[in-house]
This record gives C-alpha cells, structure tokens and sequence, in this order.
C-alpha cells in the first residue's frame, strides 16, 4: 500500500468544501457556475478547489465553449474506496499478516 500517495488524497477529501464538491459532483457532471451556486465563496477559490480535485485525480474537466464542466473519475473514485477498504479489512496482503508472521502480539 502506498501509504504516501493514499494521505494525500485524504488530505484533499479532508477539506469540507472538496468533500462537498465531491458528493455534488456524485450527482452527475456539473458546469462550475452551478456548483458555486451552493457555496458562500468567490468564483477563484473554486476554481482552487476544482485545480486540487482536479490534479488529484478525483474529477473529470470538459470544456465546452467558456465553461468548464466536471464529473468524477469513478477510476480513481472507486480505488479511493478500495484503499479505505483495504485499511478497515485484513486481506491477504494486508500489513496484518506481516505482523502475525513477525511475532508480534
């Protein structure tokens, strides 16, 4: 598991604006003048927003003329999930069984 890459996109869920995002974006593929609908923020901090979801992985961008409309990359979305998974489970190549095997109680 790379524990490195998994905190960083934790980190970038972890603000309560980009988790929002998120759970719109859940919906279907958005344009961003109707996202900022639902927030008390200027048009550049979402645009900060959508550049970190955005170079996280987590969000589609499509251009279409002078709007910009964002989806989620359910790629990334769902091995975000797994990896909570895998942490919240013992699997089989999970850091546990390295522990058992060590001795360690």
């Amino acid at each position: 598991m790379n524990y490195e890459e998994n905190a960083r996109i934790l980190k970038v869920l972890a603000d309560p604006n980009r988790l929002k995002i998120i759970d719109i974006l859940s919906c279907r593929e958005i344009c961003a003048c109707d996202i900022l609908k639902h927030f008390d923020f200027t048009q550049p901090t979402l645009s900060h927003h959508m550049k970190v979801l955005e170079e996280s992985g987590l969000i589609n961008v499509r251009k279409d003329g002078v709007w910009n409309y964002y989806s989620l990359n359910m790629i990334s979305c769902n091995k975000v999930i797994k990896m909570l998974m895998d942490v919240f489970n013992e699997t089989e190549d999970c850091i546990c069984q390295v522990i058992r095997k060590s001795g360690c109680k």
